[in-house]
């Protein structure tokens, strides 16, 4: 294995939602870099994919903060400790080596190497649910997306959005607002998003500025090496159309599962894993597991919470990715952020 296959860090974060990247942070205080793993091919997990343009109430110091401003706000907190992302990747193995360092092997074929393992998957890794069309994969990434990170990049765009639920119509408002045409596709006139998000939705496409393809769905593609030029579509009778096309956003929500953590020997209750609240420690010595994907008496699955235990799994795993230093707690108002 080439040594660009394999590097060594003090710790491997899985998982780069919210509670993951301020995990980064929280260890990157305290001096130990990171390399985070997700199967999504942006940070910011739950928040990113399924409701990036919803409202959060309930983050200390901030009334109201949307998602994705919450996302990118997580991302510059950690920036400074220039934490290394592995995007579109899953942890296939975890295994412990003989030096007691846990060696974790990606989907990728990149291994990582380090004392200290935080898993803060959230409900497991996410994966997008493909549409079942002809010749996907060829489309995808070059004129096909399931996550959209920039707005800029539809810009000017003609812009297929299919899906019924939070998502496809928050994008489809969104980047109304940025692309030449957006058409979005769904099966019943009945959406599944939030009521005011559904009615700006059909406002803008009585006045002509979105173009509601109901009842309709995905049929086929049509295009050549990844250029997408129009999307077929077809009602549940079998007529068809195409819409002429740049972009295709397939959402229809993600998949979720513990996958190969589930097989790590790790103490599970159900899908969450067992950790000690005082630490997040799991029964494996090293691993960490904070977020949703944690379980212990009295859990609260909220943002907030995920953000407490990253920091108490910071201080537990600084002893053991550094175990002839000690810890001195200090404020960050008295250290400041530590220079990388």
């Amino acid at each position: 294995m080439s040594s660009g296959m394999r590097a060594e860090t003090d710790a491997i974060v899985i998982g780069a939602g919210p509670v993951g990247l301020f995990a980064v942070f929280e260890l990157g205080m305290l001096r130990l870099k990171c390399h985070v793993v997700d199967a999504l091919p942006a940070i910011g997990g739950q928040l990113t994919a399924l409701y990036p343009e919803k409202p959060i109430y309930d983050i200390p110091g901030f009334p109201k903060i949307v998602a994705t401003e919450l996302v990118d706000r997580l991302a510059e907190q950690a920036a400074p400790f220039h934490p290394k992302f592995h995007l579109e990747a899953s942890v296939e193995t975890l295994a412990r080596l003989p030096d007691g360092r846990w060696e974790v092997e990606l989907s990728d074929g990149r291994v990582l190497i380090a004392p200290v393992v935080v898993i803060a998957a959230g409900a497991g890794a996410f994966g997008p649910n493909r549409p079942p069309l002809d010749g996907l994969a060829a489309f995808e990434g070059k004129s096909v997306f399931y996550l959209v990170q920039k707005r800029e990049a539809f810009r000017g765009k003609r812009v297929v959005i299919a899906g019924g639920g939070d998502s496809a119509v928050d994008w489809a408002i969104s980047l109304s607002e940025v692309a030449e045409k957006i058409m979005v596709v769904h099966r019943r006139p009945k959406f599944r998003a939030a009521p005011e998000s559904e009615a700006k939705l059909k406002a803008l496409a009585d006045s002509g500025r979105i173009d509601l393809v109901v009842p309709y769905q995905l049929d086929g593609l049509e295009g050549s090496d990844g250029r997408l030029e129009a999307v077929r579509v077809a009602t549940l009778d079998g007529q068809t159309k195409s819409l002429p096309a740049d972009i295709l956003l397939p959402f229809f929500g993600l998949a979720s599962q513990l996958g190969p953590i589930a097989k790590w020997g790790l103490e599970m209750d159900g899908s969450q894993i067992t950790v000690d609240p005082a630490s997040l420690s799991t029964n494996l010595k090293g691993v960490f597991a904070v977020g949703d994907v944690a379980g212990y008496k009295g859990k609260l699955k909220l943002i907030l919470q995920g953000f407490s235990e990253a920091a108490m799994a910071a201080q537990a795993a600084h002893a053991i990715a550094r175990p002839d230093q000690s810890l001195h707690f200090e404020h960050s108002t008295t250290t400041g952020v530590p220079v990388a």
